[in-house]
Formats: C-alpha cells, structure tokens, sequence
C-alpha cells in the first residue's frame, strides 16, 4: 500500500520575493577574527573572462592540471574611511556616537554628516563607514556609496585600528590577498513585475486551455478556500539581495590596465584597480559588489595564473 503522506522536499527557493530597499547591499553579519583590520571591502562589477590556472586543490581529479576557469572583473579602487560609528548592545544595536573626519572636496556624499558627533563614554563596537571613490573607477559617476563594514580583533584593537586609519584611503590589497574566499552580496538584475512563466518557468498551456496560456494550471484544492504561498504567480522579478559564499580570489591588480581589453569592457569601461573573483557574480555590470571575509571557510588555496585572456565577456 502506497504512503498517503510524505514529508515537503524540493527547493524553497528565496521568499518574500519583494524588491531590495538600496541598491547598495546591506551585510548583516561580520565573522569573528582576531587581526584588526577590515573584514570586507567593495568594487563595481566591469565584466567577465577567462584564465588558466594551476589546479592547487588535492581533493580534486585535475590536480596539477591546467584548468580554464571563468572569473569576474571588479573595478575596486581605494575606499576613503570618512567617520567612526560607536554601538552599544542593548535589547539591540544602538548607535550612541559618531567621529567624522574632514572630507575632501571631490568626495561627495549621499548622506548627511553630523560635524557635532563626538566619540562616547560607553561602547560595545565599533564599525567604520567607508565611501566609494568614483572618480578613481572607469564609469561616469559622481556621487559616491557610504556603507558598514566590520573591524576585527578586540575591542581596544578596533578602537585603535580605526582611529589610525580615519581620513585615510584603504586599498583591497590591505584587506584580501590572492587565494583568499570572500562571500559576495550584492542586488540582483531587475527585471520589474513579470508573469509566472518568466518568474518560474512554469510550462506554457495548450492551445485549448480557457483562452489562457501563460499562467499556472493548478491553484490547488477546493478546500481548503485559500491557495498556498508556493503556488507560481505573478509579482517581483530581480532586484533582490543575494548573498553567495565561498568565492575564491583569483589576482588583485592595482594596474587594471593589465587585465582589461583595449578599449575596456562592454558598458562598463576602463578599471582603474582590479579584483578577478572565480566565477560569475550576482547583479549587472556597473552594480556596486560587497565582499566579506567568508564566514564558511578560512583557508587560503595559493593561486598560479598561467595565462589571462584580454577579451571581455558579454556578462548580464
């Protein structure tokens, strides 16, 4: 006799399914580490290529090989730490003080400083705000991105940390080195209401079925009188934030000059300073990426390029 029930199985996929409220994607966690300096850093997404590499992993059939792998370019210059926020640890995070430092004239916010902010007496963390400089990338924008990131080490070394590096620039080579994995968030391509076929993928109906093709067969039972959340239909498409783990990076480039194609990539431009990361990433071309330490995985797998293709992808 056959089973009457069975237990749910199959992918949840991401619910709610509803727009991202920044363009410029939030990192809720930091991992814990015991060096003070930053735990995350961002670049704009330029394009797509290829290298070859040596395959360092043991675990792995190609072992030694030469492997071609697909990699993502970021234009990633320096960042400008432009204040100091203090927390306190209540019921939740609370903000109880700001430090600002003295911005330079180019940089120009998309919010609003408050000069009078002062360090304050009791804190539990402490987290820097950092600002994107355009002006040093290969796009055409003026207006630049503040957002978190992490500190690590103990309280009085990220106190320290912070204060020593306040109104400076920090570059990805003082944050990552080749080899290491990084988690990647950032919004994904937008794509506006759309219909459940592009939404899901559901199958498109017969030619007899109601006068209707491209909607879902089945709503469900008559009873109960309610149809389930996991029904296909129609609503938000992209625009959502994703976060992927455990991305290796594969070079870090001051120079972007050495791994752009001449004229530069496709919609994108010229990158001034370059992070190659293994594999595609979330979100269009021009689309501000977060990296994080990655919270899965601490190792450091070294990294031989054996030849870079100068010959730009046509990424989404």
């Amino acid at each position: 006799m056959p089973k009457r029930t069975r237990p749910r199985h199959g992918s949840m996929q991401f619910w709610p399914r509803k727009r991202a409220k920044e363009i410029v994607a939030r990192t809720r966690h930091w991992p814990a580490s015991k060096e003070s300096k930053l735990l995350g850093f961002a670049g704009w997404k330029a394009g797509m290529t290829h290298v070859q590499l040596v395959d360092q992993n043991n675990k792995s059939p190609t072992f030694g090989k030469v492997i071609f792998k697909s990699v993502t370019v970021l234009d990633a210059p320096s960042l400008f730490v432009a204040a100091i926020r203090f927390y306190k640890k209540s019921s939740s995070r609370v903000v109880v003080g700001e430090k600002w430092a003295k911005l330079p004239k180019d940089l120009k916010l998309k919010i609003i400083t408050n000069s009078k902010s002062q360090t304050p007496g009791e804190f539990d963390d402490v987290r820097l705000v950092v600002a994107t400089q355009p002006v040093k990338s290969g796009m055409r924008l003026t207006k630049s991105d503040t957002f978190e990131i992490g500190v690590g080490g103990d309280l009085k070394q990220k106190t320290d940390f912070c204060e020593s590096v306040l109104g400076k620039e920090i570059s990805a080579k003082d944050v990552f080195k080749p080899g290491e994995f990084v988690d990647i968030t950032a919004v994904t391509k937008g794509f506006g209401f759309t219909g459940p076929v592009k939404r899901f993928g559901i199958r498109i109906q017969t030619r007899k079925d109601k006068q209707m093709h491209r909607h879902v067969g089945s709503i469900g039972s008559t009873v109960p009188r309610h149809i389930d959340y996991r029904v296909p239909a129609a609503g938000q498409h992209g625009f959502h934030t994703r976060t992927e783990f455990s991305k290796k990076i594969i070079m870090i480039e001051e120079d972007g000059k050495k791994v752009t194609p001449s004229g530069g990539f496709v919609g994108y431009g010229l990158p001034q300073s370059v992070i190659l990361v293994e594999g595609s990433l979330p979100g269009p071309r021009k689309r501000l990426i977060r990296l994080r330490k990655a919270v899965r995985s601490n190792k450091v797998l070294p990294v031989e390029v054996k030849y870079l293709s100068l010959e730009s992808k046509q990424g989404k």
